[in-house]
């Protein structure tokens, strides 16, 4: 159960991480030549439990994606450069929609394993008290 609650904190941590990509998909530059949002990535790190004498997964660093800004021709807007272009996040809502999707299946595996494990311990007490 340790084991799947780790991967359970995992989980709701990747996908806090991609809501917060989601939110800032369409969020410009503040201003001419600065950078706007940039996406994060989490990442994951196995730790080996002597005392269960197994890995538990835990969340590491985030990483940030280095991929290019999104450039869009508004030059009306405040943060247009000399050419008219605003910069935007190199966040792709649809690739976050993917990750969010395994996301939550992950998540949901691992609650099922919690849940299973559960129903297994209370068979087991029932059949001990029998």
């Amino acid at each position: 159960m340790k084991i799947a609650a780790g991967g359970l904190h995992a989980q709701s941590a990747r996908m806090r991480i991609i809501a917060e990509n989601l939110a800032n998909a369409d969020s410009a530059a503040k201003e001419p030549g600065a950078d706007p949002y940039r996406r994060k990535m989490p990442t994951f790190d196995a730790i080996y439990d002597r005392e269960m004498e197994a890995y538990e997964v835990k969340i590491g660093k985030i990483a940030y994606d280095q991929s290019d800004f999104q450039s869009r021709y508004e030059p009306g807007h405040p943060a247009a450069d000399e050419k008219g272009y605003v910069r935007y996040p190199n966040v792709n809502s649809l690739i976050e929609t993917m990750d969010m999707r395994e996301a939550q299946r992950s998540y949901e595996a691992n609650l099922n394993v919690v849940t299973v494990t559960r129903q297994m311990l209370g068979s087991t007490l029932d059949i001990l008290r029998g």
